[in-house]
């Protein structure tokens, strides 16, 4: 319960309800027929009536005031109980406002101010075949999944375990009838969790090697094909960075049908139609060590774009499979030097790469060419010591093999990534691997950047399911939020995110909600948010 008037000597209001002093930002509350008020001082019961109002919110913020019945808790004067005078429930998907003010207590005791809670019903989420009773079988929900990691080898895949309940949920959303929209958020085919001395195509083609992930993960792939062959829920696939060089026609080939957006090669981004507001992309366009990058192309002799987070996560799959063990080779040292500001970003770099190798080791050498790629023009076998910056002995140059130009290319990379407001070198580079880094960009990116017009930003990418508020310079409420993941292993796996817009023109709030999936085919809320006032 929350309290108002915390002064001894004034009357003291305790709601069963959060409650929030903005009619922009109300706080959500699940379906309930009535609020209950505790007081300090017992009422005087002749102030109640015209001391306590509550109004629904329309869209354009003007309130109407709703006949409501006042009765007192059992034989207590300081504990009152406020409902509909139809006894129904408050109306799922508006936004109401309590009015307390003029209340005196017996005792001569009064509110200091008047008091105005607003607060936002949430709809009774599910998806089931009979839907949501307040949307009346209208369609106009968004959900949202990403980091799904379909695998070509269940021996190394990421998902073998969630891939049951995955398409339980599947055949759910297929069900309801008030999605609209499905989008996969990225990473839906994994080209990069595969173990170093793997060969990624094993002699064939890209396309095959996606075949093969639909094969083997047959049940997923003929979920969403009978999501897109019904024709009533559009499916809106976005890349990944795992599934960064997957292009359009072999997404195709597996799901015919599937809407996709791209904007750059290997990124996209995608706003509803209807959710001008809204934009949803998978996040890594922002980050430095798993954005489309042209560092190698005078190796490879194409246009390649693979990042050096490829290089990492082969070598983590690796130490996984091998059981994280002790590595008994010390890396090679590379010391700061004081020749110029590039210099140092390379420090910086390897620093970076210290860190990631030291906490996934692997049985290999480092001089080992045990990284075999054969994917985005790489033909040749790789060492750990072609990825690591290093100095060679008698210069303090620092210098790297592969990715040799990525500090001084950074800026040129952002332009041509698209990337609206540039992050800076050192920024990046320290901190691109954290999820809190990418939680920002929401901010800086959108929310923040004047030539912006989003209010709602999902990104996947970091596996972190999260839902956080913020308002922007005209101190209008947004909200960000990360769709996580569906993973075997993580600290929170099957989450999705749920948009739900204005159900009428009337109607003040949109919802934002954040949802896990599990097992036996429970939904859990695990936040929700309304933002009001949108388009």
């Amino acid at each position: 319960m929350d309290s108002k008037n915390t002064n001894s000597s004034l009357l003291n209001v305790k709601i069963d309800i959060p409650f929030s002093d903005k009619i922009g930002d109300p706080s959500v509350i699940d379906n309930k027929s009535s609020l209950n008020l505790v007081f300090n001082e017992d009422l005087d019961m002749s102030t109640v009536s015209d001391g306590l109002k509550l109004y629904k919110i329309t869209a354009d913020n003007n309130e109407i005031e709703e006949d409501i019945i006042i009765d007192k808790i059992g034989n207590s004067l300081k504990a009152i109980n406020i409902r509909k005078s139809d006894n129904l429930k408050f109306t799922e998907g508006e936004e109401y406002k309590l009015s307390i003010k003029n209340l005196r207590s017996v005792g001569g005791k009064s509110l200091n101010e008047e008091f105005n809670n607003y607060f936002a019903v949430d709809y009774s989420f599910n998806l089931d075949s009979e839907g949501i009773s307040d949307l009346n079988d209208k369609r106009s929900l968004v959900v949202c999944i990403s980091d799904i990691h379909l695998g070509a080898n269940d021996t190394y895949s990421e998902i073998t375990k969630n891939r049951e309940p995955l398409v339980s949920f599947l055949n759910q959303v297929r069900a309801s009838p008030n999605v609209k929209e499905l989008v996969i958020a990225g990473d839906l085919i994994d080209e990069w969790f595969i173990p170093m001395n793997k060969n990624t195509f094993n002699g064939k083609t890209q396309k095959d090697f996606v075949k093969s992930v639909a094969f083997n993960n047959k049940p997923v792939i003929d979920a969403f094909n009978n999501i897109i062959k019904d024709n009533n829920v559009k499916v809106t696939y976005v890349p990944g960075n795992h599934d960064i060089l997957i292009d359009q026609d072999d997404i195709q080939s597996i799901m015919p049908g599937v809407s996709q957006t791209r904007d750059v090669k290997g990124l996209g981004s995608y706003t509803p139609e209807d959710i001008p507001e809204l934009i949803i992309e998978h996040g890594h366009r922002y980050n430095f060590y798993c954005a489309p990058d042209p560092s190698n192309r005078h190796i490879t002799k194409t246009d390649s774009i693979l990042p050096p987070g490829y290089f990492f996560t082969r070598m983590a799959t690796s130490s996984v499979m091998q059981g994280r063990p002790k590595r008994d080779e010390d890396l090679p040292v590379v010391t700061k030097n004081g020749l110029g500001v590039d210099q140092y970003r390379y420090f910086l770099y390897w620093n970076v790469w210290k860190g990631l190798v030291t906490d996934f080791p692997v049985n290999d050498g480092l001089d080992e060419k045990i990284i075999h790629t054969s994917i985005d023009g790489f033909t040749d076998s790789y060492a750990i010591n072609d990825v690591l910056p290093y100095q060679e002995s008698g210069d303090d140059i620092i210098k790297v093999n592969l990715f040799d130009g990525i500090i001084e290319n950074w800026d040129e990379r952002q332009k041509s990534n698209l990337v609206h407001v540039k992050i800076p070198i050192e920024d990046a580079v320290l901190r691109g691997a954290f999820a809190s880094f990418l939680d920002d960009q929401s901010g800086i990116q959108f929310f923040n950047n004047p030539n912006s017009d989003k209010r709602i930003v999902i990104f996947g990418h970091s596996h972190e399911a999260r839902i956080m508020t913020s308002l922007n310079d005209k101190q209008e409420k947004n909200v960000y939020v990360n769709s996580g993941t569906w993973i075997d292993k993580n600290k929170c796996t099957m989450t999705f995110v749920v948009v739900i817009p204005q159900k009428c023109n009337e109607s003040a709030p949109s919802y934002v909600n954040l949802y896990q999936y599990s097992q036996s085919g429970d939904i859990k809320k695990l936040g929700s948010q309304a933002i009001t006032n949108i388009k």
